[in-house]
């Protein structure tokens, strides 16, 4: 039985070494090369059963060998490694045909699990390589953390796919950057993007927003007006805070996902919904299901593909590229030239950052605004950083008090309304103690790092009660907040 064939080609000497030992190890013939004519000689001769290519080489680009490769051997998959750890890269080593991209530094186990899974794949199918523009090099996400590079490959591969997607992080971490990136980047890219926030819609107003009205349907309906899902036809969908949404119109929009069809208000006329759906929460779904407010049934139509986008904290090492990235940004809107000290940039990554990417993004333009020298230096972040988390602690700020009692008086208000709507809700006393006590049991054992005695006394508890309450809860002990 002859033993499948790797073509490696890369201009690091060492690269190709380790390549060489670990695929020989593992049963593979292999054959290296530091140039991209000498890989496009083997590939015309017949050679390889699979290509591991670089995308940056002395002769030629990596990425630029893929479409001539596919032209003369469809079937020959192709992996694409790159230290250009850029959603860009990701996304045209997947338009171009490439079975799977890598960033580098790479990990062996998982580039051989790769080099396994493509060999035993069936036969891919036809390339588009007309997605996206070559010359748009545009930055709509930015990070080379390993979480990141996670999203970057998972938006690559959804360039050719309508599926719906739900993405779920935190309030600034860049939920609507990553819906643009997938709207851009995919199929319907020539059809609108258009986007609609159900925490910021009146509760009566939500399904004539959706899905639009006839003249007279309501009081005031004076004309018929369009809603998202037909300004959007052709193109894409996107619901943020789709936790917020109210349970009638929950329902409307389950039916739109199973029939594919919808009605406006007051109308009889279905119309054909011809868009992709994606939607976004800070909130956590599951949790909204076990207490009635959110539909598990739309929960599920709509969590086709998760994305998980991560909290700034857990990318530490992304912050200095992102503080630059925004600098950067504030200059060209006409504002003076900044740059940042090494213990500025260490202040930075020792932050938080409750506000993630949002905030950072704010700093730096107040930094650029406020403060007169050339290089921001540890000091000045350590006064920005403590004076704005003054600003925004809740135990000081009797406005944000108030906002705390306003979202839970307006969560209440969800729980009733869906009672009175045909949704019987029991024990809404229980449920609604119970979603506050989740969170704040949480946050109580991350800034224990787990010790449940510390947690139970600041809390106030007893140690027993406590694991009760966490066993009843279902809360899963974690190691940390940051």
């Amino acid at each position: 039985m002859t033993l499948p064939t790797v073509l490696v080609a890369d201009d690091d000497r060492s690269i190709r070494t380790v390549l060489t030992q670990a695929l020989g190890r593992s049963g593979y013939q292999v054959r290296t090369t530091g140039n991209a004519a000498t890989l496009w000689r083997w590939v015309e001769d017949g050679e390889g059963d699979l290509v591991i290519t670089d995308v940056v080489m002395p002769d030629e680009n990596g990425l630029d060998l893929i479409p001539r490769i596919k032209r003369i051997r469809p079937e020959l998959r192709i992996v694409v490694m790159s230290a250009q750890s850029t959603l860009m890269t990701a996304v045209k080593a997947a338009q171009r045909g490439a079975f799977e991209y890598l960033p580098k530094p790479f990990d062996l186990k998982e580039l051989l699990s790769v080099v396994g899974r493509a060999l035993a794949a069936p036969q891919p199918p036809s390339v588009d390589t007309s997605l996206p523009p070559d010359s748009d090099e545009r930055m709509p996400l930015i990070g080379r953390s390993g979480a990141m590079q996670d999203i970057y490959r998972i938006i690559a591969r959804l360039t050719t796919a309508d599926l719906t997607v739900m993405i779920s992080g935190e309030s600034g971490t860049g939920k609507e950057l990553v819906a643009r990136a997938l709207h851009d980047y995919g199929r319907r890219r020539g059809g609108p993007f258009v986007a609609i926030n159900m925490a910021a819609i009146p509760r009566e107003l939500i399904e004539s927003e959706l899905f639009g009205h006839e003249r007279g349907a309501f009081t005031g309906a004076t004309n018929r007006n369009q809603g998202r899902f037909e300004q959007a036809a052709g193109g894409t969908l996107f619901l943020d805070e789709i936790g917020d949404m109210p349970p009638e119109a929950q329902t409307r929009l389950l039916r739109v996902l199973q029939e594919g069809e919808f009605t406006t208000v007051g109308g009889r006329q279905p119309i054909k919904a011809n868009v992709r759906i994606i939607a976004a929460t800070h909130r956590d779904l599951r949790q909204l299901i076990r207490t009635g407010a959110f539909r598990e049934d739309l929960f599920y139509r709509l969590n086709v593909v998760p994305i998980r986008l991560p909290p700034l904290r857990e990318r530490a090492e992304d912050i200095a590229t992102l503080a630059r990235h925004f600098l950067d940004k504030v200059q060209q809107s006409g504002l003076p030239a900044k740059s940042l000290s090494d213990e500025a940039i260490e202040r930075l990554q020792s932050h938080r950052w409750p506000g993630n990417v949002r905030e950072l993004e704010n700093l730096m333009r107040r930094l650029a605004a406020l403060y007169p020298q050339e290089v921001i230096s540890g000091d000045v972040i350590s006064i920005e950083l403590e004076e704005n988390s003054m600003h925004n602690d809740p135990a000081v700020t009797s406005n944000e008090q108030e906002k705390l009692a306003s979202a839970v008086e307006r969560h209440i208000r969800q729980y009733l309304a869906a009672s009175h709507d045909g949704m019987p809700m029991r024990d809404i006393y229980d449920r609604v103690i119970a979603e506050v006590e989740r969170p704040l049991i949480q946050m109580t054992l991350a800034s224990t790092k787990g010790n449940q005695i510390k947690a139970a006394a600041m809390l106030g508890l007893n140690r027993n009660t406590l694991r009760k309450k966490i066993r009843d809860l279902e809360i899963p002990v974690v190691r940390g907040i940051g």
